[in-house]
């Protein structure tokens, strides 16, 4: 198993090859998007100056897991920190430790980067994700998320 950050400009099979494995977290949240729409974004998201990062999970050739972030400046990080948007893992192998590694992978880099900070979300009844995020020290932030989709 090898744990890694995409390197920008990500090649057009890795491109596609994370394209796949995030289209299948989309099918399995319901999320209607076509396969072409979410290439162009993670195209996108592998150029050099988009401040978005993919973190993989890649065995023996083939990408089974994923960490999409995006960086900003957080007023009250008192500088700059990571947004975690995505982590997922291909059902066939999960609980193997896979989204453990690719998330601490995510923190050491962070730190390296002198990052002040690292937030994400997970559904409300999600009781594995959650007890994964707190045995790495994350913690419950009492907030409601609002969204709005523009054209």
């Amino acid at each position: 198993m090898r744990i890694y950050k995409v390197e920008k400009p990500a090649s057009i099979e890795q491109i596609k090859q994370i394209t796949f494995l995030m289209m299948e977290q989309m099918n399995s949240l319901s999320i209607n998007m076509t396969e072409e729409s979410l290439l162009n974004t993670v195209d996108k998201a592998l150029k050099a100056d988009s401040g978005a990062e993919f973190f993989v999970a890649e065995k023996e050739g083939r990408i089974v897991g994923g960490a999409f972030l995006n960086t900003g400046i957080g007023l009250d990080k008192g500088g700059p920190y990571v947004w975690l948007n995505d982590l997922y893992v291909r059902k066939d192998y999960r609980r193997q430790g896979i989204a453990r590694k690719l998330l601490l992978k995510v923190l050491y880099w962070a730190e390296l980067e002198e990052f002040k900070g690292i937030e994400l979300e997970t559904g409300i009844n999600n009781a594995a994700t959650k007890r994964l995020y707190n045995s790495l020290g994350f913690y419950d932030i009492v907030s409601k998320r609002y969204g709005r989709t523009l054209t």
